[in-house]
């Protein structure tokens, strides 16, 4: 699994330290930001079911569909490999999860980095 820290705002409040990933068991990127104080459960959690969100475009699309923006991609680097987590993404779709494929991030935009 591979987890960076983002900001996320719904447009009143922002918070620092949400979270955004890809788990690849459930082969799904996620993402977390407004944990409650109390209970500690995030008012945003995308992407905890099986090929949720096989895109970094289509969880970013989820949370702007609910008000919410994700800033700070443009340094973070999903990277394939036995021991760490990515996808793979070409034309929209996930690559085989055994090949080590990754992609890196740049603000709105992927691009596809083969690892060796």
């Amino acid at each position: 699994m591979s987890r960076y820290t983002v900001q996320i705002t719904n447009g009143t409040t922002t918070d620092d330290e949400g979270t955004i990933g890809y788990d690849r068991p459930l082969r799904t990127f996620f993402l977390q930001a407004f944990p409650d104080p109390e209970t500690d459960e995030c008012a945003l959690w995308l992407g905890a079911f099986l090929e949720e969100y096989s895109t970094l475009e289509s969880i970013i699309e989820a949370a702007r569909t609910r008000g919410y923006e994700v800033r700070g991609l443009a340094d973070i680097s999903f990277e394939g490999g036995s021991s760490s987590a990515g996808p793979a993404a070409h034309s929209g779709r996930m690559g085989h999860p055994d090949r080590g494929d990754g992609l890196a991030l740049e603000p709105e935009v992927l691009h596809v980095v083969p690892t060796t």
